[in-house]
């Protein structure tokens, strides 16, 4: 993994699970602050896309591989892998999204917490 670092008490999962998205070529990668709402289910929600069902599981499989091979973190629960069309990874803190473009269209997360402190991470090709 080209970007992956040690993880020390400063650092939080964020960073890591971005890299881990695009070590397998997951793109449109947003990152939804929500610590400052009331109320909601996470801190942050990472949200990204991949292009098939195939490389949404693979983008999952490396988040979770590499958060517990390297960080020794594992999620707390995670569904989607049966159409893996929309797989989502609990952290806790975190919720990890992984979506096909189309549902993830359907469902715009973005815009359901508009409140939310919005990043997109640039794509590396």
């Amino acid at each position: 993994m080209s970007n992956f670092y040690l993880m020390n008490e400063k650092t939080d999962l964020s960073q890591f699970i971005v890299d881990s998205i695009q070590d397998k070529k997951g793109h449109n990668i947003t990152v939804v602050d929500l610590s400052h709402i009331e109320g909601a289910a996470a801190s942050k929600f990472i949200i990204c896309e991949g292009s098939s069902s195939m490389q949404v599981s693979s983008i999952a499989d490396n988040v979770r591989e590499q958060l517990n091979e390297n960080n020794h973190v594992k999620p707390y629960n995670y569904d989607g892998y049966a159409n893996a069309e929309w797989i989502v990874i609990d952290y806790g803190d975190i919720f990890v999204h992984v979506f096909r473009p189309e549902i993830r269209q359907r469902y715009n997360l973005e815009d359901l917490w508009s409140d939310a402190i919005v990043t997109n991470i640039p794509d590396l090709d």
